[in-house]
This record gives structure tokens, sequence and C-alpha cells, in this order.
């Protein structure tokens, strides 16, 4: 089932951005969040997305905690998008080294309660503080707790450092015609179950940051 987000700006006159959801509440509270919506062409349920959804579309957002055995079946889809110029963005907790190539991810030990400890600190940094997504988003917002870190193939370029070198977050323009983003982070899930205002904070820099990079034509 596909669900069009109505938009102030006509669908035609600005690059298609879809969302790929799967099913949950969670998922439903995040896409259907005015500051959210405003920037998403379409919502699609990730089982019933087809070659015909992605015709005229120039980003795709596969969100947070979708399961991987759900996105695995359009692993060939995703690729050929991007080998055309698309613009994907894979969201945490969804799998990633299943449905696309050259991803090396590990899963860590998560620590829920870090942030009790006096002074304490997750360990992130903005490793990339010129880059334009940090015009909106600080270290505060991209840090609530760890679930995976990637090694980041050659050619990406890492935009949230773990103090160890790896990525939570990282960008690749290199190994496509189009562009990925990767991160492990999962606002998604956060904001839609209504706790961890730095989840909220992210979405709402992130998510506008990534259609203005569609209107841009940054994605190619």
């Amino acid at each position: 089932m596909t669900i069009s987000i109505p938009t102030s700006t006509p669908q035609n006159a600005r690059p298609k951005l879809i969302a790929l959801d799967g099913g949950t509440g969670y998922h439903k509270v995040t896409f259907e969040d005015p500051k959210i919506a405003e920037h998403i062409d379409h919502v699609i349920y990730i089982r019933d997305l087809c070659d015909d959804d992605l015709i005229d579309a120039a980003g795709l957002i596969i969100a947070c905690r979708t399961p991987a055995e759900a996105i695995v079946p359009h692993a060939a889809r995703i690729r050929a998008f991007l080998d055309r110029g698309g613009l994907v963005v894979a969201m945490g907790d969804t799998g990633q080294e299943k449905w696309l190539p050259d991803v090396s991810r590990e899963q860590v030990e998560t620590n829920f309660w870090w942030w009790l400890e006096p002074g304490a600190d997750l360990g992130l940094e903005i490793a990339r503080p010129d880059h334009d997504l940090f015009t909106a988003l600080g270290k505060a917002d991209v840090s609530w707790h760890l679930h995976d870190l990637f090694d980041v193939p050659a050619g990406a370029v890492s935009l949230v450092d773990y103090k160890d070198g790896r990525s939570v977050l990282y960008e690749d323009t290199t190994s496509f015609k189009g562009r990925l983003v990767v991160t492990s982070l999962d606002p998604m899930y956060h904001h839609g179950a209504y706790f961890m205002p730095a989840t909220t904070r992210f979405l709402y820099g992130f998510i506008p940051w990534v259609r203005r990079s569609l209107d841009a034509g940054n994605q190619m």
C-alpha cells in the first residue's frame, strides 16, 4: 500500500522522496509527524515495494528497525536504484550487510543508562563538523545509545565516529552513481515511541537535510 503525504509543494515540483516502513506503530507515528511528513512524498510498506514505485523516485529512506528479512527480497531493486543515481538512506538495526554491498557491521553491547554516570560520554564525535548535515545537528543530537559500529568502506566518509575510530553514520558517494547514507542510529523507534528527546531532535534535523540534498541534486 502506498500512502501519499500531502505537502504544500506539488509533488512534481521536487524530487520524489519515498520512505519505507516496517508496518509498526512507531513508524506510523514518525512518518505522520507533520515536521517529518512535509519532506516525504510517499510512505510505502516495505513488503509492498515494487519496481514501479521507484521509476520516478530520487530518494529512498529505509526506516530503522525494519526486519532485514523484509528488506532482503528488495536488495537487487535497491542496488539498481543506487546504480542509476538514487539516494538511499539505510537507518539503524536493519542488518544492512544483508542487503547492501560492502557493509561491515559489528553489533556491540548497548549501555542504555550511560548518561546516568557523572561526566558520562557515549564516545561519539562529529567527524566532519563542516558537513552540511551539522548546520542543524550537534553531538548531543546523535548521542543516545549504540547498537552497531561500521568499518567505513574505501572512498566513503564517516560523519559520526565512535572513539575506537569506527563509524555510526557514514556517507558513500563513490561506490555507486548515486549516494548511500548508512547509520546504526535508530531514531524512528524512539521518536515514535515518545521517548528519548535526542532522537526527535535528530529526525527534525536529519530528514530536512535529506530533502535539501535531493532538492540541491547532491545525490548525483
